[in-house]
């Protein structure tokens, strides 16, 4: 029974072994990563990574690094890249793989413009945490284009979305970008100290930035409609859950007068 009522919101399982280990490995290593935050955690140019190891920044110090834009522009490139080849060279799929491969071509195009001409960096990337996060991506993508391939052999889920998923998307990715552009303004030229953002939902939300961002992949989800994307949608809630609890509670630490009326992701409620 409740497979049947998926059945109609989603496509078939393709016969494919790299989509099922990917939807298996990208689901869980995305929650695992969740809890990670959670326990405190992090990835190494997290400004929340083991703050307090001596002997993490003594061998951190030793690791060939990246500047923080030329490791975030490492980061997203490939996945960028694969997804407008995508639409370059596999033009004859339908429109809803054109609608998947253009949301993800927008998405990372918009995060290297971010990285490009709004976010500030003050700090660097280990080149293997450059390389692991841009590995990730890349595959990811790869991996949502290639389950939506395959999935065109199947009928259409009786439920359409893809509608419903482009404006889920458009809001997603207009309200990332518009919270990454408030924080970007917190600190003037030559800053380095963080500051309490304020503004948009930043007064009800430490993480609004991170809430739009689960939005734009549910737009995804429901353009795709593959189990895949869903997988890598419930992952990602998951580790951006773990990252916003994450960074509300370094907040507090850092923060005597943090409101604590504000939530870490859901306006009133988490």
């Amino acid at each position: 029974m409740v497979l049947s009522t998926l059945l109609k919101f989603i496509y078939p399982p393709p016969a494919s072994w790299f989509v099922t280990a990917m939807t298996v490995i990208n689901g869980a290593s995305l929650v695992n990563a969740g809890f990670k935050e959670i326990k405190g955690q992090s990835m190494q140019y997290s400004k929340f990574f083991n703050t307090n190891n001596k002997n993490v920044e003594a061998s951190s110090s030793k690791m060939v690094k990246f500047s923080g834009r030329g490791g975030m522009l490492l980061a997203y490139s490939p996945a960028f890249f694969a997804s407008v080849a995508s639409l370059a060279f596999m033009q004859d799929e339908g429109l809803r793989f054109t609608l998947v491969a253009s949301a993800l071509a927008v998405h990372y195009f918009k995060r290297l413009f971010e990285t490009l001409f709004i976010h500030k960096y003050s700090g660097s990337m280990p080149m293997d945490s450059a390389i692991v996060i841009s590995t990730s991506y890349f595959l990811s993508s790869v991996s949502t284009i290639y389950s939506q391939h395959l999935c065109g052999a199947f009928a259409e889920p009786v439920i359409d979305l893809k509608y419903a998923g482009v404006a889920i998307f458009l809001v997603g990715i207009a309200g990332n970008f518009y919270h990454h552009y408030i924080l970007s303004k917190l600190r003037k030229e030559g800053e380095k100290e963080y500051k309490i953002p304020q503004g948009g939902l930043f007064n009800l939300v430490i993480c609004p930035h991170y809430l739009f961002e689960i939005l734009g992949f549910i737009g995804i989800s429901c353009i795709s409609q593959t189990v895949y994307a869903l997988s890598f949608t419930v992952g990602t809630i998951g580790y951006l859950t773990g990252r916003s609890y994450a960074t509300r509670k370094w907040y507090l630490s850092k923060f005597e007068d943090f409101p604590k009326d504000v939530k870490a992701l859901v306006p009133y409620i988490f």
